[in-house]
């Protein structure tokens, strides 16, 4: 059984939300809007975590910064006007957020303001003491995000548990010397997650209060 912890921070693409289908989506539109050919999906998906500069440079590599802000622009514009309309709470987070005790903060690559809207559309909101967003600090898997979490929720690292499905959370969770939980169901493979060495595995938020 997965011990309690008197924080608990929380990823939310892959984590508590499966979104990859309007993040996915909006991506395809921006690309095909600057006349990129859009890759799959599955390698989209892939980059779901990680700042939109890692996506964009790796398949625009000849585009100046100036592109590359303008791409990410568009993405945004084109993922809010989607209204998260695909978007879903994975199944157990729902039930489970409301039973895990201590406090709770989110720790995702998105800007805080549209991270609080989403909670706020799928209402988890009400379940988060401190909502938080990467906002003009370094992405995971930099733990700075996780550090602004913790400064937040005025907690110390060795009393947190950091949830999420990417190597980029276990990678930032290790960095910010939290314990670290990995999820099966989200977007991360499991062998780019086991490099990490999670201490705890979940295939359902439930776990996490000793009921699934």
């Amino acid at each position: 059984m997965i011990p309690a912890f008197p924080v608990y921070l929380f990823d939310l693409d892959g984590t508590l939300l499966d979104s990859a289908h309007d993040i996915c989506g909006a991506l395809e539109q921006a690309l095909t809007e600057a006349g990129i050919t859009p890759p799959p999906f599955d390698f989209l998906k892939s980059y779901i975590g990680r700042h939109l500069i890692d996506l964009f440079q790796d398949i625009c590599p000849g585009y100046t910064n100036e592109q590359f802000d303008g791409l990410i622009l568009r993405y945004r514009a084109v993922y809010l006007a989607r209204q998260h309309s695909m978007t879903m709470v994975y199944p157990g987070v729902a039930e489970g957020l409301p039973r895990i005790g201590g406090r709770k903060a989110t720790a995702t690559t998105k800007g805080t303001p549209t991270t609080r809207a989403v909670l706020e559309q799928f209402g988890l909101a009400p379940y988060f003491d401190h909502i938080q967003g990467t906002d003009g600090i370094p992405s995971k898997p930099a733990p700075d995000v996780l550090f602004a979490a913790l400064k937040g929720l005025n907690a110390r690292p060795e009393d947190c548990l950091m949830v999420g499905d990417s190597a980029a959370d276990m990678e930032a969770g290790r960095r910010a010397g939290v314990k670290t939980c990995a999820v099966r169901y989200g977007y991360g493979s499991a062998e780019a997650l086991a490099q990490w060495e999670p201490d705890f595995w979940i295939s359902d938020l439930r776990e996490l209060t000793g009921v699934s």
